[in-house]
C-alpha cells in the first residue's frame, strides 16, 4: 500500500485529526496488511459480509417486518446512517472507511422487534448483568460471529471496536471507575482497552450524530405512510413545521407523497448542514492536531448547534407523543416483549430445547452462563424467527422443526 495512505481517502487529503489508516492501534490478532485495501477498508468489508449484518433486513426499526414491505428494517436505516456519516466525513477530512464502518456496525447486536426487544431482554437479564445493544455489538463482532479457523470474531481494529463501544459517548466518568458498565463490556475490557472513559474517535462521533438525523427522518416518513400522524399535525413542531409548510406553499400541485419526500430530504439537508457548521466551529476552536486528541476532549467535537438541539428534542417529545406511544405501536410492542420474555424465560430454565449447536455450550438451567448464552441466541434473531420459535414452543398445534 502506498505510504500516502494516511493522508489520502478517495483522493482527498485527511484532516490533521482524522483517523489515519497507517497509525492504527490494530487488531487484537495480526492478520498481517492488504496491498489493496486500507485496515478501515477491510473492517467495513468485514461488517457487510457477517451473518449478523445479514440479519438486520428482518429486524424492526420501528415496525415489525411483517407489517409491511416498504418501512425501514434495521438494515435500511444501517444503509441511511451510513450515506449520511460518510458525506459528513468526507466534507470535513475526516476518515470516510472508518465512518461508514461504524455506521453500518452500530446497530448489529440490536435484538428482534427493536427497542421493545431490547427493553425485554434487559429486564430478563437483569439478574445476570443485564443487557444493552452496544455491548452486544461489540460481543457479536468480537465473539460471536464465527469466520476465522483461529480466533472468534471478526477481528475489528481498535478504532472501530471503540467506535462500536462509545456510540453514546464515554462509558466511565473517570478512568478505573467501572460502575455500572455491561457486563459485556467488562469481559471484553480485561483483553483489551478500549479507554472506556475517553470520548470516541471523530468519526464515530460523527456517526453517531448520523444516526440521530436518520432516525428521526424516517419515522417522521414512517409514521405519516403508517398514517399514525397528519402533515397538519407537523404544522407546529419547530424546523418541521416551517419545512412541510414551505413544501406545500411551493408545490401545490404535488400529491402528498411527494411533498413528504421533499420535506424529509430538506430536513436531512438541514440537520446535515447544521452538525457540519457546528463541528467545524468547534474544531477551529479546538484546533486538534490529532484523532486522540479529539478523544481527550471534555466535550464532543461532533454535534449539533443550540438551537438545532432545541429542535431534536421538540421532535423527539413529538415523535414519542405521537407515533412511539401509539395505541398501533403499543399493541405491537407489547406482543413483541411477551415473545422476547416467554422465550428467554422457557430457554433459560430448559436449555434442553435449544438447537443443538447451542444446548451444546449451555451450562445448568438458570445459571448465568446459561442466561448469556441464551440472550446471545434470542438477540441474534431476526422478528420472524423469533415469531417462528416463540410458535413453535408454545403453540401445541404447532409442528416443531
Amino acid at each position: 500500500m502506498s505510504n500516502t495512505t494516511s493522508d489520502y481517502i478517495h483522493g482527498a487529503p485527511l484532516a490533521a485529526y482524522a483517523s489515519k489508516p497507517d497509525e492504527s492501534r490494530g487488531r487484537l490478532f495480526d492478520q498481517g496488511s492488504s496491498e489493496t485495501r486500507t485496515c478501515f477498508q477491510r473492517d467495513r468489508d468485514r461488517i457487510v459480509h457477517c451473518a449478523a449484518f445479514r440479519a438486520l433486513e428482518y429486524k424492526t426499526q420501528v415496525f415489525v417486518n411483517h407489517e409491511g414491505d416498504f418501512f425501514r428494517t434495521r438494515l435500511t436505516h444501517s444503509l441511511e446512517v451510513s450515506q449520511i456519516a460518510r458525506s459528513v466525513c468526507r466534507y470535513l477530512g475526516l476518515n470516510e472507511d472508518l465512518g461508514e464502518a461504524l455506521a453500518l456496525a452500530h446497530d448489529l447486536g440490536h435484538p428482534p422487534f427493536g427497542h421493545a426487544g431490547e427493553d425485554a431482554l434487559q429486564e430478563t437479564m437483569q439478574p445476570f448483568g443485564g443487557f444493552d445493544h452496544n455491548a452486544q455489538s461489540l460481543r457479536v463482532v468480537t465473539l460471536l460471529e464465527e469466520r476465522y479457523p483461529n480466533f472468534d470474531g471478526l477481528n475489528l481494529t481498535w478504532e472501530t471496536l471503540e467506535g462500536i463501544v462509545k456510540h453514546n459517548g464515554p462509558l466511565m466518568r473517570e478512568e478505573g471507575n467501572t460502575d455500572g458498565l455491561p457486563r459485556g463490556i467488562l469481559v471484553y475490557a480485561e483483553k483489551q482497552d478500549l479507554e472506556l472513559h475517553s470520548y470516541a474517535g471523530p468519526e464515530a462521533q460523527v456517526a453517531a450524530q448520523s444516526d440521530d438525523i436518520a432516525y428521526n427522518n424516517h419515522d417522521i416518513d414512517d409514521g405519516l405512510r403508517a398514517g399514525l400522524f397528519t402533515i397538519d399535525d407537523l404544522i407546529d413542531v419547530p424546523l418541521v413545521g416551517p419545512i412541510f409548510h414551505g413544501v406545500r406553499a411551493e408545490h401545490t400541485d404535488a400529491d402528498v407523497s411527494r411533498q413528504i419526500h421533499e420535506a424529509v430530504r430538506r430536513m436531512i439537508g438541514a440537520m446535515v448542514t447544521d452538525l457540519i457548521e457546528e463541528t467545524t466551529r468547534r474544531l477551529n476552536d479546538a484546533k486538534p492536531e490529532s484523532a486522540t486528541a479529539v478523544r481527550h476532549f471534555s466535550q464532543p467535537i461532533a454535534g449539533f448547534s443550540e438551537k438545532m438541539r432545541q429542535n431534536d428534542a421538540a421532535l423527539k417529545k413529538f415523535l414519542f407523543e405521537n407515533m412511539y406511544r401509539h395505541y398501533k405501536l403499543n399493541r405491537m410492542t407489547s406482543k413483541a416483549r411477551r415473545v422476547v420474555k416467554d422465550l428467554f424465560n422457557l430457554l433459560v430454565n430448559e436449555p434442553e430445547c435449544l438447537p443443538t449447536e447451542w444446548r451444546n455450550n449451555a451450562a445448568e438451567p438458570g445459571s448465568q452462563g446459561t442466561a448469556e448464552l441464551v440472550a446471545d441466541y434470542i438477540a441474534g434473531m431476526t422478528d420472524r424467527h423469533a415469531l417462528d420459535e416463540h410458535r413453535q414452543l408454545f403453540d401445541e398445534q404447532a409442528r416443531t422443526s
